[in-house]
């Protein structure tokens, strides 16, 4: 009895663990993820656009592409180096500058019928006070926003549509589209997901299964 306890408990953890292999595959959409630039790298902007207030000097990114959520978003694929972006912009009294990196993506990721354009930088010289969004506007209009303030177009691009889903992916009862203070729009901090129980929390579970399993078989030896 004592061993098909213990037995069924260890099933238990490898069925728990093979839940945290296989997530169920979330919804994918298309849209403009928010990126603050790190030196040479980026980091998923935990603010939108248009509340973040970047200080002189600092470089901030968009990525147009297809993901699930943050922890799936493709970077910019240019470097975050602001002196290489603005060495041509000199600084001025009262005001800031701010590097831009606009990736429109690959082919792949684009809305039928639709070319992304090549990706660009700019330098947004603009007022101390402004917001990213207020910068992007500076340098790459005409943008375009949804009645949710959502981000759907940088310069045009692409033409229409808004965090539109991507068809043939499974979407589970937990999936939402990003929205104007989430993933679309910076307001989604990094390692977001579907929802749903986390690989960690779930391999979590199956190690304390495993381990307490093991604790009685050897208590309960040691004593017979």
């Amino acid at each position: 009895m004592r061993r098909t306890r213990i037995a069924s408990a260890v099933l238990l953890a490898g069925a728990v663990t093979g839940l945290a292999a296989g997530p169920a595959q979330a919804q994918e959409y298309r849209y403009w993820s928010f990126w603050d630039g790190k030196g040479s790298s980026w980091g998923y902007a935990t603010e939108g656009p248009a509340t973040v207030r970047p200080a002189d000097g600092a470089v901030q990114g968009f990525r147009f592409a297809v993901s699930a959520d943050s922890a799936a978003a493709g970077k910019p694929r240019a470097a975050a180096g602001f002196d290489a972006i603005c060495h041509g912009t000199p600084a001025k009294d009262g005001r800031k500058r701010i590097g831009i990196v606009i990736d429109f993506g690959t082919a792949a990721d684009a809305p039928g019928g639709e070319q992304p354009p090549k990706a660009r930088t700019e330098c947004a010289q603009v007022a101390e006070d402004a917001s990213a969004g207020e910068a992007l506007a500076a340098v790459a209009r005409p943008l375009r926003y949804d009645s949710n303030a959502l981000l759907c177009a940088i310069a045009g691009y692409p033409k229409s549509g808004c965090a539109d889903q991507v068809k043939g992916a499974k979407e589970p009862a937990s999936s939402a589209a990003p929205s104007s203070d989430a993933a679309a729009d910076g307001g989604k901090a990094a390692g977001g997901g579907d929802g749903g129980p986390s690989a960690g929390l779930v391999g979590g579970v199956a190690a304390v299964v495993v381990l307490g399993a093991a604790a009685v078989w050897q208590a309960r030896r040691r004593r017979g």
